[in-house]
């Protein structure tokens, strides 16, 4: 197979990170006009999107597990077919709770089944500029705000939620079960960077590599970062709203917040390649912290859109920068597992953030504390990533090679 084939595998990856995230952050799109159709309440649609990431972060880790030890197509077919029907059956939940456990735990379970496994295979097939090529597949998060929550907003303008979520769920379908089957393995033979963990070979415990410096690091800075900035993207067209944006406009914030992820994924992607991740990852943290705090003191269209560009670029760079550092401190033949683990944390933190913040606005009518509580997490996690321990690298061991 050639070894073009690369470019393949990440312009896959990216679309089914585009439609799977896409898929599941629509349900800011779909949150005001769920409640005003049923009158469910705010704190009850975000707690579906809380229960989506709890279940995400758990099934992060079986699939990333699933993908080291079956390869990822088997793991990313069963994904698609499961992203679809948990959106058709959720376009038909008559109740709150039907709406939560299958938006809520389906969708979840759905869409974890890509990052980690596409992930992981990508890594595989790049030695160089793996930084870039992992922030491409990344930059579909970044493009899905630009396309599923516009298109999503344009259905239910014209079919009203029910209708609208049921076509993006047959859309799943159609788009990503083909795209899985051109998901493929690295050629046999690729080499494999040794690391502290890569060389113990089949000898290694996972409980090592859990307990780790390395990874306790990685996991909790993961967590917090995530937890940073899960509330303000996922309240951000609410926000808006009340601040007087139409809602259409205020859509138009999001995507604009996605436009700025995807050129941020580029630009750190590129950046870590050259000056190494850390640094970057820590820049990229504070950044996301001061424009957390920066929302504070918007309340204009053109505000909302130049501080979007600054927060979608600095949480959307810094996200493929883990998976980069999962596979530089653990190599190749757990990196599935090492990064379905460190998914599941942020995952959890994820969790936090919609449900806070649609407490936050039940109780206050306003949002303040949720973007005071988001800036001061978000600078909690650029100073656990100060102590990210420094590469530890090995000389080659011929004994041990990657399995095709």
């Amino acid at each position: 197979m050639s070894v073009s084939y690369r470019w393949v595998i990440v312009a896959v990856g990216a679309l089914m990170s585009c439609v799977a995230i896409g898929a599941m952050f629509s349900l800011a799109i779909f949150q005001e006009p769920i409640a005003s159709a049923t009158g469910w309440s705010h704190v009850g649609i975000a707690s579906a999107m809380t229960l989506n990431f709890i279940v995400m972060g758990f099934g992060g880790f079986f699939w990333g597990a699933a993908s080291d030890r079956f390869g990822p197509r088997v793991v990313v077919m069963i994904g698609s077919v499961l992203l679809g029907l948990a959106l058709v059956l959720a376009s038909r939940a008559e109740t709150l709770l039907q709406f939560q456990l299958t938006y809520g735990v389906l969708v979840g379970l759905a869409a974890s089944a890509f990052f980690a496994p596409m992930i992981a295979a990508t890594t595989a097939w790049f030695d160089e500029h793996r930084g870039l090529a992992v922030s491409l597949v990344s930059a579909g998060m970044g493009v899905a705000p630009m396309t599923i929550s516009p298109f999503a907003r344009w259905l239910i303008s014209a079919y009203d939620w029910r209708p609208a979520m049921l076509i993006i769920g047959i859309a799943t379908w159609v788009m990503l079960v083909p795209a899985a089957l051109l998901v493929r393995r690295p050629p046999a033979g690729t080499a494999d960077a040794d690391t502290e963990f890569s060389v113990e070979g089949a000898r290694l415990q996972l409980s090592k590599v859990f307990r780790s410096p390395q990874f306790v690091v990685l996991g909790l800075t993961f967590f917090a970062c995530c937890a940073a900035h899960s509330g303000p993207i996922f309240h951000m067209v609410n926000y808006a709203t009340i601040c007087g944006i139409a809602p259409m406009a205020a859509v138009s914030i999001y995507s604009v917040e996605g436009l700025a992820g995807l050129g941020g994924r580029l630009l750190y992607g590129s950046l870590a390649d050259r000056m190494g991740v850390k640094p970057v990852l820590v820049a990229g943290l504070l950044v996301q912290a001061l424009a957390l705090a920066t929302y504070l003191f918007v309340s204009q269209l053109g505000e909302f859109y130049a501080l979007a560009i600054v927060f979608g670029s600095a949480y959307g760079g810094v996200m493929p920068l883990y998976a980069v550092l999962a596979r530089e401190y653990f190599g190749q033949r757990i990196i599935g597992t090492v990064l379905g683990a460190a998914t599941m944390l942020s995952s959890l933190g994820m969790a936090f953030g919609p449900l806070i913040g649609g407490w936050i606005f039940d109780t206050f009518a306003n949002y303040s504390w949720l973007f005071i509580g988001s800036a001061m997490v978000g600078l909690g996690a650029a100073a656990i990533a100060l102590a990210f321990p420094p590469l530890a690298r090995q000389k080659p061991q011929p004994a041990f090679g990657v399995a095709p």
